[in-house]
């Protein structure tokens, strides 16, 4: 099938999108708001219980954190001053800054920070090490956060800035003490922009208007979302717009300003437009998995994961996300990117050769598949998800699993994947989605090979190896021995099969030329200034 045809397929599922304003309508010159498409729906607006990027994307609107990441993977402090480390490392000392306000015009406190690094660390792998690591944590005054470590952390400012989502967003405290397994409504924050609540309409817009009290720290370089966060814009209007082919219509004559994840189809019409920049943001790229539900047959069954490894055609996979274009993709990828300090060969034999369908069913109903239904959700509303389901739906139909096929929207992917239900009591078998690289550039973060059951990202994989391995990576003195773990672990995962690499892709972005220095990394609205 060829990738327009996936498209099409997938935009003619999904629901449409508002009219957009016409030609004549383009915005006028000098204006103040920017018009942004997202990559998909904004399902869920609580930036602490999800791990989908768009949600991550609103928070960073919304929310501040205690700390930023740059461009080099360094994290600097954003809402701290500064923090000071005693006690060989077991006490650290984090202070705010002082000038600190919520949206509803309340200041800043350190119990503020306390209740919602508490609600966010459930949910985050460096978060769970943090909890596990952690003897007390208090707030002897306003301004001052107190650590005290049984043993000690070094990567706790890290933690606190790590842009692996869910990040440590800080909220009020009344707001953060709502229990973590139920979403907050409420988006009162501190970053540099207010969410317009009255304005939102699910599905079609959302929006955020410039926080006049924000206070950017006064010193530094932005880079990601380290360094002063200057707004220079006074509003910003999300617009869903599922159908390619319309965001790319409304960026060329004007209505849209920034389109964030333009499809490989169209990228030779927006390049032709001269008023349009292409830009590549995030350099560590997206890394594609299949994520089994291991609660529940028929992937329970390690055998049967396993086999399906045998299955797995990347190239395939990521042609169909971004074309054939081969500097835009990349396969015979493991569980770590490429050309960074933890990537290996470790285990990549099983995605090499052809792939034999026929093969890899003997070893199935071998394993002991008896034609169990394999719920697989796949998002319509998302081109590049849309693209993996198509051909993962091929994949395990070819290896003669009883396939239910759910074309949805991402926001009710998002949803249904937080169901522990059997899959025929709503629940589900399997979905497919991207990480960046960044977030699987070690074993501390990186979800998809981790093992720690319940408490872990949907699909609830447990293994002790794996998690014996990660603590032997945390402890362990220097590079080589890291690398000398992560490889060990590369090869325990294709042998569990938690998850299914799919490769890696790097992915553009679109915006008129008007806007100037659009920062790096991810959709940030800071810096950048439009000029028409």
């Amino acid at each position: 099938m060829l990738r327009r045809d996936l498209l099409l397929g997938g935009a003619g599922l999904a629901l449409a999108a508002p009219p957009l304003a016409s030609p004549g309508l383009a915005q006028p010159a000098g204006t103040r708001v920017l018009k942004f498409i997202p990559q998909s729906d904004l399902g869920i607006l609580d930036p602490h219980i999800t791990t989908a990027y768009v949600t991550r994307h609103h928070g960073f609107l919304v929310f501040d954190t205690l700390y930023g990441m740059d461009a080099e993977f360094r994290s600097t402090p954003q809402m701290a001053e500064g923090h000071v480390v005693e006690e060989d490392g077991r006490r650290w000392t984090v202070t705010l800054r002082p000038g600190l306000k919520f949206h509803d015009g309340e200041p800043v406190r350190a119990r503020d920070c306390i209740a919602s690094i508490r609600r966010w660390a459930g949910r985050h792998p460096l978060g769970q090490e943090l909890v596990a690591r952690l003897e007390e944590m208090s707030a002897p005054d306003d301004r001052r956060i107190v650590f005290r470590l049984k043993r000690p952390y070094p990567l706790l400012a890290e933690a606190l800035g790590s842009l692996v989502t869910p990040c440590c967003f800080i909220m009020p405290e009344r707001i953060a003490q709502t229990d973590a397994s139920k979403p907050v409504t409420e988006m009162t924050g501190s970053g540099p922009f207010r969410f317009k609540a009255d304005e939102r309409v699910q599905g079609s817009r959302f929006v955020y208007e410039r926080f006049a009290d924000y206070a950017p720290r006064e010193s530094g370089t932005p880079s990601w979302t380290a360094g002063p966060k200057r707004v220079n814009i006074d509003r910003v209007e999300w617009i869903v717009t599922p159908d390619p082919s319309t965001a790319a219509a409304a960026l060329q004559n004007g209505e849209m300003d920034w389109w964030e994840v333009p499809t490989s189809d169209l990228m030779p019409l927006l390049k032709r437009n001269r008023q349009i920049v292409i830009d590549m943001p995030n350099p560590t790229g997206l890394l594609g998995w299949g994520r089994f539900n291991h609660l529940h047959p028929p992937f329970d069954n390690p055998r049967i994961r396993r086999a399906l490894m045998g299955a797995v055609s990347q190239a395939d996979y990521m042609t169909a996300v971004t074309g054939t274009d081969r500097s835009l993709w990349r396969d015979e990828v493991g569980f770590f990117p490429p050309e960074t300090p933890l990537a290996s060969d470790a285990g990549l034999d099983v995605l090499r050769g052809p792939r034999d369908y026929d093969r890899v069913k003997r070893e199935i109903e071998a394993a002991g598949y008896k034609g169990e239904k394999v719920v697989l959700l796949a998002a319509t509303d998302f081109p590049t998800l849309n693209a993996l389901g198509q051909v993962g739906n091929d994949m395990l139909r070819r290896c003669g699993m009883n396939v239910d096929f759910v074309a949805t929207d991402w926001g009710s992917v998002v949803a249904r994947r937080a169901s522990r239900e059997p899959p025929e009591k709503g629940g589900w078998s399997l979905f497919f989605t991207f990480w960046t690289g960044l977030d699987n550039i070690n074993p501390g973060v990186n979800q998809p090979m981790r093992g720690n059951g319940k408490d872990g990202w949907w699909g609830w994989s447990s293994s002790e190896r794996l998690e014996a391995l990660r603590q032997r990576w945390f402890d362990a003195p220097d590079l080589p021995a890291q690398q000398a773990v992560a490889r060990e672990m590369q090869a325990v995962a294709f042998e569990e099969a938690p998850t299914l690499p799919l490769g890696q892709y790097f992915q553009p972005t679109a915006f008129r030329r008007s806007l100037v220095d659009v920062p790096k990394g991810m959709p940030l609205f800071w810096s950048l200034k439009k000029t028409a």
